[in-house]
């Protein structure tokens, strides 16, 4: 087919909420367009990286528990479809102190919703996992069908999918739209004028680049650091079906087992200092890896000398609470402004990208969660 130079739809951003947009746009029977600086999964992006948690517990939040079960199954298929094995069901184990109102308030909308999950004392957290040291930890909940899915390569799956189900996808930057209360095209840096009805930005710490104007101060783009630990030769403790995914909700540390040798993963879920995405150093903090490895020595004393073995950094793009923002942009009524993923969207784009779909093709309600007015200029994060 030949390249369009006119669509339905243009889709900026090829992360985890982008390529989902454009496949399920597609799927709706839109002429869409793809476009990507950098490339699907690419080092610089959110959606890089090796491995993220899917995990259906969100405390009180029965919103994102109810997208995180949907996300499965989409990922789920898409997988099988393309006969790729990019997701791991691992189980998560959330481990929480006596009285963890986050972890109580997971339990009861697991239970609510036929969720399969398993609530653990302690006794039953160090029979099955001997491993962990719990610490001041006295129970936790444990989600058997969760997991990890492989992040870089699941977002690249998804282009692939949505390009052999006729997306057309461009390698290109593209500049912040000009124009009345409705844009007719936008310009990349390969100087191509791409015409649409409707423009879709999905551009992750690049969204307030684009939009400073109407976002400075909105997103908050975070440097986040991750560590992979090398474990004991023919160790089976810290890899499946041994080891799950885990959080320690009072320190805000989580981490993903040994898959596909990589290492053990370990990183910290508190907001780091200001990034930039474009060029920031990805080189760690020596600081961060002293914390790490007092961590593991409180918690996994088996890996109290285990050699660092990868590093890499990353950025979240937070919202004021940690929701996610899909709203049409004030001053253009064809622009749809799609991000905040905050350190916990990956899992969540399949189920955005029918959200998306949806909004812009004008069968879903508005979520007032996910609106710009909603979004303020001081960080309090409510959802981890």
């Amino acid at each position: 087919m030949a390249s369009q130079t006119t669509y339905d739809v243009v889709v900026t951003g090829a992360g985890v909420f982008g390529s989902w947009s454009a496949l399920q746009l597609r799927r709706a029977g839109r002429s869409v367009a793809l476009l990507d600086a950098y490339g699907p999964g690419n080092s610089r992006a959110s959606s890089g990286g090796e491995s993220r948690l899917i995990r259906m517990g969100y405390g009180a939040d029965e919103i994102y528990t109810r997208w995180s079960v949907r996300s499965l199954e989409m990922w789920k298929e898409l997988f099988a479809r393309r006969r790729q094995t990019l997701f791991h069901q691992t189980g998560v184990l959330w481990i929480a102190n006596e009285g963890d109102e986050k972890t109580n308030a997971t339990r009861e909308v697991l239970e609510r919703l036929k969720i399969p999950h398993e609530v653990l004392k302690r006794e039953s957290l160090e029979r099955r996992f001997p491993q962990i040291a719990c610490g001041p930890a006295n129970w936790g909940v444990f989600e058997p069908e969760s997991g990890v899915l492989m992040a870089r390569r699941a977002v690249a799956t998804v282009v692939e999918q949505a390009i052999a189900e006729g997306v057309e996808y461009f390698q290109e930057a593209v500049a912040t739209p000009a124009g009345a209360r409705k844009i007719s095209s936008v310009r990349t840096s390969a100087g191509r004028e791409i015409q649409a009805e409707s423009f879709v930005f999905a551009c992750g710490p690049w969204l307030e680049k684009v939009f400073p104007a109407l976002l400075s101060g909105r997103i908050f783009v975070t440097k986040q650091e991750v560590y992979f630990f090398g474990v004991p030769p023919g160790d089976v403790r810290f890899r499946p079906p041994a080891m799950p995914g885990w959080f320690f909700q009072s320190d805000l540390i989580y981490g993903v087992p040994d898959l596909e040798s990589r290492g053990f993963k370990i990183a910290l879920d508190r907001h780091g200092p200001a990034f930039d995405p474009d060029n920031g150093s990805r080189a760690p903090d020596p600081g961060g890896i002293v914390v790490m490895r007092k961590f593991l020595a409180e918690r996994f004393p088996a890996l109290a000398q285990a050699p660092l073995v990868e590093a890499r950094v990353c950025q979240y793009e937070n919202t004021s609470n940690g929701d996610f923002l899909v709203d049409r942009h004030p001053e253009h009524e064809n622009v749809w402004l799609v991000g905040g993923g905050s350190g916990h969207g990956f899992k969540h784009g399949p189920a955005m990208g029918e959200h998306v779909a949806a909004r812009v093709l004008g069968t879903a309600p508005a979520e007032p969660r996910y609106s710009l007015a909603s979004k303020a200029t001081v960080q309090h994060r409510t959802v981890f």
